[in-house]
């Protein structure tokens, strides 16, 4: 089928995502192979993935290594569970992640997806407080504007209203605070920050004996790219032991490269009790998640009176496939040096980025750290106008989605809180590449100049 056939089917049959139905009547990119940094579509054009997939394709499209591993495990065992036995692929990935991790982060509960991976931390944390006597530490505190999934638990803990509400009522007991926009840097002490302070009185307001795990992401994506202040985490894991709750750090995207090192630890300097991750875990050459527990709370509820089981699982989890494509994965990100690569491009591609803030008119402000950023756009920086809802919804569905296929660079229009850009590159990407995202979002800052007056 060419192009044409190939929408058309899709529309009929296949169901999208987080997908405008008019964006699904257009005329939208099909995509047929992926080479290095960029995207080929059936007419043979090249786009340059800058969104890193859905921030997953950390090692890059094409890679014969890891299509070998997952064929070549397909072909000696292409299925077992998890369920009271093990095979080879789970069991090395769940030990080169225990390596990587930072403190006593040991074992790992494999799972498919980043909402999965938040759910099982949300059923571990529940379970784990139950089997030491505290049934009623079910309540968790998250962040406002922060995405954890779509689950139901996990959209729960999602703190963004618009895509909650279609679903409710949604799992009770769940607490938004504020996040950190707007506070970066050396603020002094963190716990007189408001942003702490707010948490502390959420916990003393709901009952510290009532809370079960504080969530939060080490740079949070939701309201885009939120890296937070000097001495947050620490504060966040002196909140969290002074009241015996349990901190989980969401690392779906962070994890695994995107800010320059494996995990938030290299970040924030804090282990937390546990970590989601996913995404970056295979660079989305197949479906993984998982939570990552430390070994001292995984042995309290296995030892505890109601223990013995970790009341939970799924058919995929740690499949064969899944566990051998992240063993390749991970260990090619290690061999290779690649987060070592984000750090040392990292602040280049931030300097430039920072300088188009200068150049255009449009842009507020730009956030972010490794390859993970977020440019906030208004009307006119100059004269302190922002955009109008209906220019933001012009210039995220018309004239960006129009400027990614002028430019050949992929990025995403985002409208949690403020109307945004979010770049996510490859982490393998080299200066050539960076060089020409950053010519492409200049190109799309231009574009969005030419649309929405001052």
């Amino acid at each position: 089928m060419d192009a044409t056939q190939l929408r058309a089917t899709a529309r009929r049959h296949l169901g999208p995502h987080f997908t405008r139905k008019d964006t699904w009547a257009g005329e939208f990119p099909v995509f047929v192979r992926g080479e290095g940094c960029y995207l080929i579509d059936t007419e043979g054009r090249r786009h340059l993935d800058g969104l890193a997939g859905l921030f997953c394709v950390n090692m890059g499209h094409g890679r014969a290594d890891i299509a070998r591993a997952a064929g070549e495990q397909a072909a000696a065992l292409g299925y077992a569970t998890n369920w009271g036995t093990a095979h080879p692929p789970s069991i090395e990935a769940a030990e080169l992640i225990a390596d990587l991790a930072p403190g006593d982060l040991g074992t790992t509960f494999f799972v498919n997806s980043g909402s999965e991976a938040v759910e099982t931390a949300l059923k571990f944390a529940r379970q784990y407080h139950r089997g030491r006597g505290e049934p009623d530490r079910t309540k968790i505190i998250s962040r406002e504007m922060a995405y954890h999934g779509t689950t139901m638990g996990a959209l729960s803990v999602t703190g963004l209203p618009k895509i909650k509400e279609p679903f409710g009522p949604l799992l009770p007991g769940v607490r938004h605070v504020p996040n950190t926009l707007g506070v970066t840097g050396d603020h002094g002490p963190a716990a007189e920050l408001d942003c702490v302070r707010a948490i502390e009185a959420a916990i003393l307001e709901e009952g510290p004996e009532t809370i079960a795990a504080v969530f939060a992401e080490p740079v949070q994506n939701g309201r885009g790219a939120l890296v937070p202040p000097d001495g947050y985490w620490p504060a966040l894991r002196e909140l969290c032991d002074r009241h015996g709750i349990l901190l989980v750090s969401d690392e779906v995207i962070c994890s695994f490269g995107r800010l320059g090192h494996f995990f938030g630890y290299g970040l924030t300097g804090v282990v937390p009790d546990l970590i989601t991750f996913a995404k970056g875990s295979t660079s989305g050459y197949a479906p993984l998640g998982g939570v990552i527990v430390r070994e001292p709370l995984v042995a309290e509820l296995y030892d505890s009176p109601l223990g013995g089981t970790f009341t939970h699982g799924s058919t995929w989890g740690g499949h064969p496939v899944a566990t051998a494509v992240a063993v390749a994965n991970i260990g090619a990100m290690r061999d290779e040096h690649v987060p070592e690569h984000v750090l040392a491009e990292g602040p280049a591609l931030s300097d430039a980025l920072r300088s188009l803030r200068d150049a255009h008119r449009c842009v507020k402000d730009v956030r972010g750290t490794g390859f993970f950023y977020a440019i906030e756009l208004m009307a006119d920086r100059d004269g302190g106008r922002e955009l109008t809802d209906a220019e933001s919804a012009t210039v995220l569905r018309q004239v960006l989605p129009e400027a990614f296929r002028r430019t050949g660079v992929l990025l995403r229009g985002d409208d949690r809180g403020a109307t945004m850009i979010m770049v996510s590159p490859p982490l393998v990407a080299d200066r050539d590449v960076l060089s020409e995202l950053v010519h492409g979002v200049d190109g799309m800052l231009t574009d969005v100049e030419k649309a929405i007056q001052p």
